[in-house]
């Protein structure tokens, strides 16, 4: 069956920004959910850890089931569970309706970013990470534009209509996926669970995980602590939601140069350049004394997240072509293992010691991917280009 390649990267590109709504769409309408069921308060706070308990789910799952049955109806499928979820959060009688609404969206969040990853990757035969640096970018859009919706619409609208007008806009991708043509399954026959034993065992695939375990962890750290970093160093609330709001325009601005310059600069150097931005970053939240350097190293911290999931991934697509579905669910179950512990990790340190150790974290995370990184492309140097 043949398959247009403008049509099926659109597609991607549709369900990354779905991706980008599910990954704020709790913290997004938090005090609406809060001010809802105000007397179940431990039932709220569990929804922080059930949205990630779901993507960790879909991200699992996704990988041997679009490499054995193909992308068209696992992404069909995962959006018309993401439009009841938000309807149900919308119009949730219950803090138990919430509760499986969000594992819903955090599971339907894992298939597409997963999903779209690897589909973008199939389709592109040379210089990957510029075309999911573009993908990328969606991604920004859709995390973006769920707050900027919500804060502009709320002095209009009640929330709850707003959400479920969320909801009914991603009929619009649904619609679009039902009526084009996919990539044909890679597995013909069979379920691919001895190549997925196999790749656990691939050493390479490990390190690349690896990177992307760190890479992950960073990005949650930053986006779950920074403000109260920035709140003890002495800024106001809506001064460190300002510089968190840049961290996260400079990722899609650099993912929108990269998908452009890695055409033509090698990756490897791309990295080492992102993580140098990310050091520099780190330091100057370590010495931040006012709103204009707080601004400052976010965006540098934005620059330097940019490339890792794009290049690390663009190098597994290359490297695991005839399974790539499940080396990226692999990877990414890595990745999102690395965002949970080191979470959990800085709470610890944070509630122990306070947050003045944050940018060290940061810094001790870039210096393991600086060798674990170094290490992986000394081993696949001779299978592409680094």
């Amino acid at each position: 069956m043949m398959y247009r390649h403008t049509l099926i990267f659109a597609a991607a590109c549709l369900g990354m920004l779905l991706f980008g709504i599910v990954f704020l769409s709790l913290g997004t309408v938090s005090v609406y959910i809060q001010e809802q069921f105000t007397a179940d308060e431990p039932g709220i706070a569990s929804l922080a850890s059930i949205l990630p308990a779901g993507m960790l789910v879909g991200s699992v799952v996704f990988g041997p089931v679009v490499d054995r049955y193909g992308y068209k109806m696992l992404l069909i499928l995962c959006t018309g569970l993401l439009v009841i979820a938000f309807e149900s959060v919308a119009f949730a009688g219950s803090v138990r309706m919430l509760q499986v609404s969000y594992f819903i969206i955090g599971f339907g969040g894992g298939v597409l970013n997963g999903g779209t990853n690897a589909l973008a990757s199939d389709i592109t035969h040379k210089k990957k990470g510029a075309r999911l640096s573009l993908l990328g970018v969606f991604f920004g859009i859709g995390a973006l534009g769920m707050p900027v919706v919500i804060g502009s619409l709320s002095s209009y609208f009640p929330v709850d209509k707003i959400i479920s007008g969320i909801g009914f806009f991603l009929l619009i991708p649904l619609i679009f996926f039902l009526f084009i043509r996919f990539p044909e399954p890679k597995l013909k026959q069979g379920f691919p669970l001895r190549q997925a034993f196999s790749l656990l065992k691939e050493p390479v695939l490990l390190l690349l995980g690896m990177v992307l375990f760190f890479e992950s962890a960073l990005e949650g750290i930053v986006g779950n602590w920074t403000t109260s970093y920035l709140n003890e160093a002495g800024l106001q609330d809506r001064h460190a939601l300002y510089a968190l709001s840049c961290q996260v325009a400079a990722i899609a601005l650099t993912r929108l140069a990269l998908s452009r310059l890695l055409k033509n600069i090698s990756p490897r150097l791309v990295i080492y350049a992102c993580l140098a931005f990310i050091f520099t970053g780190a330091l100057i939240l370590m010495n931040t004394n006012s709103f204009f350097t707080a601004v400052m190293g976010m965006i540098c911290l934005g620059i330097g997240f940019a490339a890792g999931f794009p290049v690390i991934l663009g190098y597994v697509g290359e490297l695991y072509t005839s399974v790539s579905g499940t080396a990226f669910s692999i990877v990414i179950v890595m990745a999102l293992t690395g965002n949970t512990l080191l979470n959990y990790i800085t709470g610890i340190i944070s509630n122990r010691y306070g947050m003045h150790y944050f940018p060290a974290i940061l810094i001790l995370c870039v210096i393991f991917m600086v060798v674990i990184f170094t290490l992986v492309t000394h081993h696949i140097s001779k299978k592409i280009m680094v």
